[in-house]
C-alpha cells in the first residue's frame, strides 16, 4: 500500500508549476528599466539606478478587491479583478508622489483552475502594463478546506519611488484648487452595500443592469480606473500640491487625508452628475446622500489638490491625457469637507 501523496490532500503541485508557465509571457511584457530577472527566484531584484533614480525613496502599498471578488466568482467574469487588484496599490502609491516600479501578488485558493486563474493574473499584468509597473513574482496558495466551491482571494504589494524631497502631499494651501477626475464606476470599495442593494432590489448578476447595457454583474465588474500615468505627468508639471484615492470613504473621509491641520475643504456637489450606477444605488437602496459621499466614490475617483494659479493648465493636461476633469472646489480653513448643493 502506498503512502498518502500531497495531491492526495488536495494540492497539486504540477497545476502550480502549470500556471507559472503560463503567466511567464504576461509577466514579461511588463518588464521595464530596472527589472533584473523573471519569474522563478525565491525574491525578485530590481535596480533603482537603472530606472533613473538618484536619491530615492521607496514607498510601499498593499491592498485586495474586496467582496467585488464575490460577484466576479459567482458570474465567472474573472478578467477584471486582476486591472482592480493593481488599480488599488498603485492609485495609492501616486497620491504619495511616488512612480509604481514592481507589483506582486498573492493568489489564495482551495483548488487550484489554472485557465481561471491565468485569467486574473492575465489581468494583473495588464493593469501593471497600464501603469508601467512590472509584474515581478508573487504566490499561488491552493489551501484545501480554507476556500470552497471555487472560492479565491487576491492580494497585491506595489512598490514604488521617488527622488527625496518629491513626497506628496506638500504645500498644500488656503486657496487651492480641488480638481476631480471622473470614475469608471464603483471601482472597487462599498461592495458589500452593492451586494445588498442588488438583493434588496430582488436582482441576480445576469439581470439586464437598470443603469447600464449588459447584465448587472458585467455593468458592476468595470475596473477601477488607472491614473497614475497622468497624474506622474501632472506632478512633473508643477504645481500639484496632493492626490488624493477616493476609495472606501468616499470623499468625506479620504480628502482630509491629504490636508494639513487647520485646513479642510468645499465641495459643491452640483459640479457633476452622478453617474448612473450611483443613482441606481442611492434609489434602489434608499442611501441618504451623506453615506453615499462616505461609501462610494460617487464618481470622483482621484482628487487633486492644485495651485489655484496652476490649476487652468493642470486641468486641460489632464483632460489631454484622457482624463474626465470636474472642477469640485476648494480648500479653505477649518476641517472636513464641508459640502454645498446636493447631489444630483
Amino acid at each position: 500500500m502506498s503512502g498518502l501523496t500531497y495531491a492526495q490532500a488536495g494540492v497539486d503541485i504540477d497545476a502550480g508549476n502549470a500556471l507559472v508557465e503560463r503567466i511567464k509571457p504576461h509577466a514579461k511584457r511588463t518588464e521595464r528599466p530596472g527589472t533584473m530577472a523573471g519569474l522563478g527566484g525565491f525574491g525578485a531584484l530590481f535596480d533603482l539606478r537603472a530606472a533613473g533614480y538618484q536619491d530615492p525613496i521607496l514607498v510601499a502599498a498593499t491592498d485586495g478587491v474586496g467582496t467585488k471578488l464575490r460577484v466576479a466568482i459567482e458570474t465567472g467574469h474573472l478578467d477584471g479583478v486582476g486591472i482592480d487588484l493593481v488599480a488599488m496599490c498603485v492609485n495609492d502609491l501616486v497620491c504619495q508622489g511616488a512612480e509604481p516600479l514592481l507589483f506582486l501578488d498573492y493568489f489564495a485558493t482551495g483548488k487550484l483552475e489554472v485557465e481561471e486563474a491565468a485569467r486574473v493574473i492575465a489581468g494583473i499584468a495588464e493593469g501593471c502594463a497600464r501603469s508601467g509597473c512590472a509584474l515581478v513574482g508573487g504566490e499561488t496558495a491552493e489551501m484545501p478546506g480554507m476556500y470552497h466551491g471555487g472560492d479565491f482571494d487576491l492580494a497585491g504589494f506595489a512598490v514604488g519611488a521617488m527622488e527625496r524631497g518629491a513626497d506628496l502631499p506638500k504645500g498644500v494651501t488656503e486657496g487651492d484648487v480641488l480638481l476631480g477626475l471622473a470614475s469608471d464606476g464603483v471601482h472597487s470599495n462599498g461592495f458589500s452595500l452593492v451586494r445588498r442593494v442588488a438583493e434588496v432590489a430582488g436582482l441576480s448578476w445576469d439581470a439586464p443592469a437598470p443603469f447600464a447595457e449588459g447584465t448587472l454583474g458585467e455593468a458592476l465588474l468595470t475596473p477601477t480606473r488607472l491614473y497614475v500615468r497622468p497624474a506622474l505627468s501632472a506632478i512633473r508639471a508643477g504645481g500639484v500640491h496632493a492626490l488624493a484615492h477616493i476609495t472606501g470613504g468616499g470623499l468625506t473621509e479620504n480628502l482630509p487625508r491629504v490636508l494639513p491641520d487647520g485646513l479642510g475643504a468645499t465641495i459643491d456637489l452640483t459640479a457633476w452628475h452622478l453617474p448612473p450606477v450611483f443613482a441606481w444605488l442611492r434609489e434602489a437602496g434608499d442611501i441618504a446622500e451623506s453615506e453615499m459621499l462616505k461609501t462610494f466614490n460617487s464618481g470622483i475617483g482621484l482628487v487633486v489638490v492644485a495651485a489655484a494659479d496652476r490649476a487652468e493648465a493642470l486641468a486641460a493636461q489632464l483632460t489631454d491625457a484622457g482624463e474626465t476633469v470636474i472642477p469640485l472646489g476648494t480648500v479653505t480653513a477649518g476641517q472636513g469637507v464641508t459640502y454645498r448643493g446636493a447631489l444630483a
